[in-house]
């Protein structure tokens, strides 16, 4: 007995050896399984982090786990990942684990985590699944179908957590699947295999720029009969659930080698009117929860026929519901007199032979009434649309008969009464001939608070009518804050814009008494408000111009307010296209004087831009200096000031969020001529210090007149060109540069008349005529630097008065020397003109050089100051 159960002992022992050692043993063959099949079967970067085999964790069946499996796509959709898993997890015989890497493995059970499958085709017909290679591109050691691969004799499969896009860019199809949960039990009937499985998911789907589901929850409990011989597919018992609604299905599916066979009905189990309701995700259908409902409500279809390169199933379904009613118990209005008649319809099975006929749908909230007719046809080519809509509805029993949370108040009565007849391709194209639109609408009594606007707007009334290729806006009376607007105008492609993804274009007069910038604005939130608040903080958007308008609206605004600022008579043009807006013959009375305005700015690049052509004519220096930011940073000086000023500006830079001006980045030039002004140094600093330099200067006593000078600037500095002005007497030319910072370095030059400097100039100036003595002035230069609140300024007369000197000394250096010459020139003439009779005695001629020799003296001893000493060594003649 002892012996019995030591060979019992050691068995079990070598078993629980082998159990552990065998997935240690023939892990390496896996792997290399794994890697024959993705080396000779894919085209793709096929990775894995880690392959465990476990004989304990599925005894008494192998289990194989795939860690993080990814398939990466080549060319053309490099770099994509087509997919990826975090777990696969397969159970399988143990002999399984046994077979060389070009036997086929039998898998019974399969379990995927957290799958993520990427399906693409590109508008060139190229799908990023086509990665099989080709029989040309594989080695000959490449198994037959019958061997080198996996085989599934599944009892049950799983995929949880998973997500499926489906994006075909030629079908404009787009489908996406998440939370994903898939099971499936497998057992065989003969030749057939029976499949139970389970489904949910939440489902978006969308096709040619339409979404008909949006996160709509799907679940699906189907029993599927597999005849894998004929390749059959059936449904026998089916229960569907979208959102809420339920639905029934049975049939089949058949796929042959050149054609797929489909035989598929369903509808709704009963028809009550809350299987509308349930096709409306939660989200929007909020809790039906004590909903009260009349009248019926059902969905009937049919979906038969092959499908191949040329066909489609035929279909037939039916949307239907008579005389239906509900209302939410916590609201105090319901929606009745619900009637809906819908068919989504092929008799042919040519895919552009289907179409949606609504024969009949109308509702009534209150006394509110509404109803539309129509057909959709030709969807997958050039989509027709003929459609009828007449009815009214006061905006504010929206909220009251439907659960609709609006964050925005609004109200009104809205009246319409429309017929529109286009196709899609006449929109794209704008052959708006072909647009049949006719009928009226109207509002009234229209109100809309927001808290991202700081008034309620008001429209008291609109007109709008539809005509064959436009749509007229007779009139438009809007009001909000201390603004009011009156509007009219057309819109040129309004079917374009909502179907044909144009830009809306249309021309609009505008006219206005008041128009306060203020009441578009919210003010900005202070620190420490946002402090207080529980949301995080973002930093501020930038303002935008829509992109899809292409308008052109031509204003007259009485009066215009923006901040401190008042513009009176304000027209122009505003064009808006491209995401810039341009401004054309903008003109204005402002401070006292005009103004003329050309120009755009654009918002289509990150980063705002401006360009400009600004004229300020005759406008008051004072009242612009305290109210324009731009003319404090071209002119600081401006605040000592009062009187008249004309300039034009030519900017262009960028722009910060808010759209004003970034003043760092600037480029441009400008003309400024001063009118007529006077000057207070007490106003600035920089005037107060000159002032105080120049005791000969009364600067307060300075009255500028048609004074004009050029700037320039660039990259935040400001380049003025040198100009002259007088006072008192005194010459001024000034020029230099500062900057928006208010640095500034600057040279002025003062023609100072020389009497102003006294004993220091009079000995000077004793040598020149009264008249020139009169009119000699000093040069004195004067430097400026610092910034305009603590300027620096850098006055040397004394270098004023040697560079007067020595000018003076070089005048008469230059007045000497043409005294010899003149001398000169007459003791020539004298010689050579003064007598038509010539001599050639030789004592005249030795007369006539001394004379000139002593003249010459003469002139040289005055111009140097001394004599020259006679050499007592030499003897004179």
């Amino acid at each position: 007995m002892k012996k019995a159960l030591k060979i019992f002992g050691i068995v079990i022992l070598l078993g629980i050896i082998g159990i552990i050692a065998i997935p240690f043993l023939f892990k390496g063959t896996i792997q290399d399984k794994v890697r024959y099949l993705i080396n000779q079967h894919v085209n793709a970067k096929v990775d894995f982090a880690n392959i465990d085999i476990s004989l304990l964790r599925s005894f008494p069946q192998a289990s194989v786990v795939i860690d993080d499996l990814s398939v990466i796509n080549y060319a053309p959709f490099e770099g994509d990942t087509l997919a990826y898993s975090k777990r696969i997890a397969l159970d399988m015989a143990v002999n399984e684990l046994f077979k060389d890497a070009t036997e086929p493995i039998s898998v019974q059970k399969i379990i995927i985590d957290e799958a993520n499958i990427a399906i693409k085709t590109d508008s060139l017909s190229r799908s990023n699944f086509d990665i099989s290679k080709t029989e040309g591109s594989q080695t000959k050691e490449t198994p037959t179908e019958d061997g080198g691969s996996f085989t599934f004799a599944l009892e049950h499969y799983e995929i949880n957590n998973g997500k499926i896009l489906y994006q075909d860019d030629v079908s404009k199809t787009h489908l996406l699947m998440t939370h994903l949960n898939h099971s499936g039990d497998g057992s065989v009937s003969g030749e057939k295999v029976i499949l139970d499985t389970k489904t949910s998911s939440e489902v978006s789907f969308g096709l040619d720029d339409t979404q008909y589901l949006n996160k709509n929850k799907v679940q699906l409990d189907a029993q599927l009969e597999l005849d894998l011989k004929n390749q059959k597919y059936s449904f026998k018992e089916n229960k569907a659930l979208i959102n809420r609604l339920p639905l029934e299905f049975a049939g089949y599916v058949q796929t042959a080698e050149t054609y797929t066979d489909v035989d598929l009905s369903f509808k709704t189990p009963t028809s009550d009117f809350k299987n509308f309701l349930a096709v409306v995700p939660e989200t929007y259908a909020k809790n039906l929860d004590g909903v009260t409902t009349s009248g019926d409500f059902s969905i009937d279809g049919l979906i038969k026929g092959k499908a191949d390169d040329t066909y489609i199933p035929k279909m037939d379904i039916k949307i239907v519901s008579h005389n239906a009613s509900f209302k939410y118990p916590d609201l105090p209005k319901g929606v009745s007199n619900i009637n809906i008649d819908t068919q989504i319809k092929n008799d042919t099975g040519l895919a552009d032979d289907t179409y949606i006929q609504i024969g009949n749908l109308t509702f009534k909230i209150d006394q509110d009434t509404f109803a539309a007719k129509g057909s959709l046809r030709n969807l997958t080519q050039n989509m027709i649309v003929d459609m009828a809509m007449q009815g009214t509805l006061n905006l504010a029993h929206l909220d009251q008969a439907y659960p609709l949370e609006l964050e925005e108040k609004i109200n009104g009565i809205v009246n319409a009464n429309i017929q529109t007849h286009f196709d899609m391709e006449s929109l794209e194209k704008e052959q708006y001939q072909n647009v049949k639109s006719s009928g009226t609408a109207s509002i009234s009594g229209f109100s809309y608070a927001s808290e991202e606007l700081p008034n309620t707007i008001n429209i008291q009334n609109a007109d709008v009518s539809f005509n064959p290729q436009t749509i007229s806006l007779e009139k438009m009376e809007v009001t909000t804050g201390k603004s009011d607007l009156s509007a009219k105008g057309t819109i040129d492609n309004l079917m374009g814009f909502l179907f044909a993804k144009q830009d809306l274009k249309g021309n609009f007069d505008v006219s206005s008494n008041t128009f306060a910038v203020n009441d578009f604005m919210m003010p900005e939130t202070s620190t420490s408000e946002t402090e207080n608040t529980n949301e995080t903080a973002t930093e501020d958007e930038t303002m935008k111009i829509p992109s899809f308008l292409d308008a052109t609206l031509n204003f007259d605004t009485q009066k215009v307010i923006y901040d401190n600022l008042t513009l009176s008579n304000a027209k122009g043009t505003v064009k808006i296209k491209d995401e810039t807006a341009y401004l054309q013959n903008v003109t204005s009375n402002i401070f006292d004087g005009g103004l003329a305005f050309n120009g755009n700015v654009s918002t289509k690049s990150e980063v705002p831009v401006f360009d400009m052509a600004l004229d300020l004519s005759k406008i008051d220096i004072a009242q612009s200096f305290n109210n324009l930011e731009l003319i404090k940073g071209l002119a600081p000086i401006a605040r000592a000031l009062t009187g008249d000023l004309t300039t034009q500006i030519n900017l262009n830079g960028k722009l910060n969020s808010d759209l004003t001006p970034v003043l760092t980045s600037l480029k441009g030039k400008a003309l400024a001529e001063i009118l007529n002004a006077k000057v207070s140094t007490a106003k600035t600093p920089l005037l107060s210090e000159l002032d105080g330099k120049m005791s000969f200067v009364q600067l307060d006593k300075l009255n500028l007149k048609d004074i004009k000078t050029n700037l320039s600037f660039e990259d935040g500095n400001i380049k003025v060109k040198p100009f002259d002005f007088e006072v008192e007497g005194i010459k001024i030319t000034a020029g230099g540069n500062h900057s928006f910072d208010q640095s500034m370095s600057y040279n002025l030059t003062l023609d100072v008349p020389a009497k102003y400097f006294g004993n220091e100039v009079s000995g000077l100036l004793s040598q020149l005529s009264p008249k020139e003595a009169n009119s000699a002035t000093v040069q004195l230069p004067v430097g400026v630097s610092g910034n305009f609140t603590n300027p620096k300024v850098n006055l040397d007369a004394q270098q004023g008065i040697k560079q007067f000197t020595q000018n003076l000394i070089s005048k008469q250096k230059d007045k000497a020397k043409e005294q010899l010459v003149g001398q000169g020139k007459k003791v020539i003439s004298d010689l050579l003109g003064g007598s038509k009779k010539q001599t050639d005695s030789t004592q005249t001629k030795t007369n006539t050089e001394d004379t000139l020799k002593n003249t010459a003296k003469d002139i040289l001893g005055g111009f140097l100051g001394k004599k020259k000493k006679k050499d007592s060594t030499k003897t004179g003649n």
